[in-house]
């Protein structure tokens, strides 16, 4: 009887642990296929959507521009939803920010195009943008602290994987779905409604996002703390005057992985089709199999941050970057369907190197009283000067040079400005969250 008691209790530890690592998955799994979705038809189709009468090129980068912008609205929602996360609860917050991306993914997918409502179609899609990276502003930090604060402070670097396990799972998700509808029906179908039906799809990951966090509770830590009246009252202002330099180190830290992802995932698309001449499938199914790749070493490079550190693991990830950004070219460059998909493998892995460590390594900068608010605007304020504004300057580095060296070197310089992030940072894979 003891013997099955204990079995029954196992089994339900594991599924505790199954049910806070999806809860904390699914809000940034919808956040990337909501953005994979984009930037695919940003680099395949929006350009003759939204932006007619200009040039192949300059219409991808004006697409890119309303990517940009879903990145810039980021720290309204930091500001916002951090102090609310500080104040009110982690869990209410993410509540409310997986309804809001959901609603505003889905409505893209009902958006008038240009040939039907001219200006007033950027514009909505611009709002959209707008309003959906308010959300998102909010969602990553709740996120990775329900996994962080609810779980084994032994394992924090593999709890808080599990969040960067989302945007992985939410780019093969979008890409795969992207994948089946371009080979189920015509590319004039495709163009006229087929674009449409990936973003309304989004709903069905809030359904499931909603029903799995409802079976988790709110985090240990910030009980303890509303109970002994000790939240901040304005938790930003006190991360802008208390713990300012805690949040230079947890945003560069993150400034080199987004331009490497941006490359490796958004340039690509663009790269292989409209300078290799290649088809798209290729592209996207390079993506694919990579983000695939991405998925399952994150956990395991977030376990190794557990045993040999966060910045032992996440520097060695800068350092095979650097040399990535320019073997990635050199393969690319080749024309060869099998050495184009293998160039996005390796980047991308490598790039799981730096992502596995990275969630426990900027939550664990900041006390509990401001966690939430000062995870948020490190992620968010290090989205704009990394990936928000990265397709753009890839592809105008790309179109002044005629060439890829120019975007090697610009990759180099983000990861660069993380690796000295990391120098500057104190180790916390074994210190105990601070109170």
């Amino acid at each position: 009887m003891n013997s099955l008691a204990q079995a029954s209790t196992v089994r339900q530890a594991r599924a505790g642990r199954g049910r806070l690592a999806t809860a904390s998955m699914v809000g940034t799994s919808l956040e990337w296929y909501d953005f994979t979705v984009y930037n695919t038809l940003a680099a395949l189709v929006f350009n003759h959507l939204f932006f007619p009468s200009v040039d192949p090129l300059a219409g991808t980068l004006l697409a890119f521009s309303t990517y940009a912008v879903g990145y810039v609205s980021r720290p309204l929602g930091g500001f916002i939803f951090g102090n609310l996360g500080d104040r009110v609860g982690r869990r209410a917050v993410l509540m409310l920010t997986l309804v809001l991306m959901g609603l505003t993914t889905a409505l893209m997918g009902v958006l008038p195009t240009y040939a039907s409502a001219g200006i007033l179609s950027p514009i909505l899609l611009i709002a959209l943008r707008f309003v959906q990276g308010v959300a998102l502003g909010g969602e990553w930090a709740g996120a990775v602290l329900l996994a962080v604060e609810h779980g084994d402070q032994k394992k924090r670097g593999l709890n808080a994987s599990w969040a960067q396990v989302g945007p992985s799972f939410g780019t093969l998700l979008g890409t795969g779905f992207i994948a089946v509808i371009t080979v189920s029906i015509p590319s004039d179908a495709f163009l006229a409604w087929g674009w449409r039906v990936p973003f309304i799809a989004s709903l069905l990951l809030v359904g499931f996002g909603l029903w799995v966090r409802r079976s988790v509770g709110e985090t240990p830590q910030f009980e303890k703390l509303s109970e002994a009246h000790a939240t901040a009252k304005v938790p930003v202002l006190e991360v802008f005057s208390q713990h300012w330099r805690r949040l230079l180190v947890a945003g560069g830290a993150r400034i080199g992985s987004d331009v490497l992802y941006a490359l490796l995932v958004v340039f690509t698309l663009t790269y292989v089709t409209t300078e290799l001449h290649l088809p798209r499938s290729l592209a996207l199914f390079a993506v694919l199999a990579g983000t695939a790749c991405n998925a399952a070493t994150v956990p395991l490079f977030g376990a190794l941050s557990d045993r040999f550190g966060r910045r032992p693991v996440y520097l060695g990830g800068v350092i095979a970057a650097i040399v990535w950004a320019f073997g990635f070219f050199m393969l690319m460059n080749t024309s060869q369907p099998a050495l184009i998909v293998l160039a996005v493998i390796v980047g991308l892995v490598i790039h799981a190197v730096m992502y596995g460590p990275q969630a426990a390594f900027v939550t664990e900068q900041f006390p509990t009283r401001v966690r939430y608010a000062g995870a948020s605007l490190a992620y968010t304020l290090a989205g704009i000067l990394g990936g928000g504004f990265a397709p753009l300057i890839i592809v105008a580095l790309f179109r002044a040079s005629h060439g890829t060296t120019a975007v090697s070197l610009y990759v180099s310089g983000a990861l660069i400005v993380t690796a000295i992030a990391l120098i500057a940072a104190r180790e916390t894979a074994r210190r105990p969250l601070e109170d």
